[in-house]
């Protein structure tokens, strides 16, 4: 997940765009956790965790970002992708040594708000989002990064969400719909969107797979 998005009010909105290797297995949306019942989201099916999850019954939402920083020793490194399931059974950043994961970022909202903590692989920080739009990408909460300065100001202009995601894959350092072809002819871009309203008395999710929009690695 490389760009997540989070609007406080009446209802909460929270969008997540994945941005990752064409190539890594994934499924979309569903209840793939035994462990984590009624917790619905996409599933990595190269290290089993999520990006992205709702827990209706709570009326919670995680969403994850890689972050930047030192990375964990291989001996001890532990996927990310647990990190928004823990989130939502715990109510916060989940408990335990961090020292294990790669940098993140990890936003998790309810109708009353959201929260941020990031870890760069030594220091650990949180914040409650402010009023308004909120832009967050792999830099964190960085007013000065090309997608947060070209998007924030879209994603505030308009209630409808959903119709910017219809811009075409670009390899442009502002876009919100990005597509990266690296030397060795693979290619790394958004391949989802997910947007959730979280209110006292409901949650609604709606997927996007834009996989069939990548094209060809030419």
């Amino acid at each position: 997940m490389c760009t997540v998005i989070v609007r406080t009010g009446d209802p909460l909105t929270l969008m997540g765009v994945r941005d990752e290797f064409a190539d890594r297995p994934w499924e979309g949306p569903g209840e793939h956790w035994p462990d984590h019942p009624g917790v619905a989201g996409g599933r990595d099916l190269k290290a089993g965790g999520t990006w992205l999850a709702v827990a209706p019954a709570t009326r919670r939402a995680a969403a994850l970002l890689n972050g930047r920083g030192a990375h964990a020793p291989d001996k001890i490194r532990v996927s990310r992708g647990d990190l928004p399931l823990r989130a939502l059974a715990e109510g916060g950043l989940p408990a335990g040594d961090l020292s294990v994961y790669d940098p993140f970022h990890l936003v998790l909202a309810d109708p009353s708000g959201a929260r941020l903590w990031s870890w760069d692989g030594v220091r650990q920080a949180a914040t409650t989002l402010p009023e308004g739009v909120s832009v967050i990408v792999n830099s964190g909460m960085d007013p000065d990064d090309p997608r947060v300065i070209a998007q924030r100001p879209r994603f505030a202009a308009t209630d409808d969400w959903w119709s910017l995601t219809g811009d075409p894959h670009s390899a442009e350092p502002g876009a919100l719909i990005l597509r990266h072809v690296l030397p060795d002819g693979r290619v790394f871009a958004s391949l989802s969107v997910t947007m959730v309203t979280l209110s006292a008395d409901a949650v609604t999710t709606e997927f996007g797979d834009l996989t069939g929009r990548i094209g060809s690695q030419a």
